[in-house]
């Protein structure tokens, strides 16, 4: 069972951009997307600093955001890479199913991931991430590579400060029609 300190900060400057951009959305009154807590519990405690230095996932989380943009619900997963390659091995069978059923329930699913090395953050819709996700469960690659993704889908790269996912999100609206 994974614990808490063994992901280390892994995503967390991803993160840290998207909960400020989010919040900006909201201020904005553009959306309301919020971040999902993975609910855990801590096995051991800094009584003087009063931290939690060790815990455990109570249960697998679905995806880090969830929320509202304009009337369109979404939820999304935040991933960061520093290869040029993305591992499908990131992307859990559960978050899979439950992107599935969001978008069966006409919600608008998505990956927003950042190659760090390259600065370059993606919008990835649902139906490209499936399609990379059953090209890998039918024996091909096992990741995609960063030139695998639709530019169109490019996120402007903004000082790690914002990552400005909506006019992907609107052009992803516009393909489907």
């Amino acid at each position: 069972m994974p614990s808490w300190n063994s992901r280390g900060l892994r995503g967390s400057v991803l993160e840290e951009a998207l909960n400020i951009t989010n919040e900006k959305y909201r201020r904005e009154k553009l959306a309301l997307v919020q971040k999902i807590p993975t609910p855990i519990t801590p096995m051991e405690i800094d009584q003087e600093k009063h931290h939690i230095t060790l815990a455990y996932f109570e249960q697998k989380s679905t995806v880090d955001y969830i929320g509202n943009v304009q009337g369109v619900p979404v939820c999304f997963d935040a991933k960061e890479c520093a290869a040029d390659t993305f591992p499908i091995q990131n992307i859990h069978e559960h978050q899979v199913n439950f992107m599935r059923e969001f978008e069966e329930q006409d919600g608008v699913a998505f990956l927003i991931i950042f190659f760090s090395k390259a600065e370059e953050y993606y919008y990835v819709p649902f139906r490209d991430m499936l399609f990379f996700w059953d090209r890998a469960k039918g024996g091909g690659r096992k990741s995609f590579r960063r030139e695998e993704l639709d530019a169109g889908y490019r996120i402007p790269f903004s000082n790690q400060i914002y990552v400005h996912y909506l006019e992907a999100l609107s052009k992803d609206l516009e393909k489907r029609g």
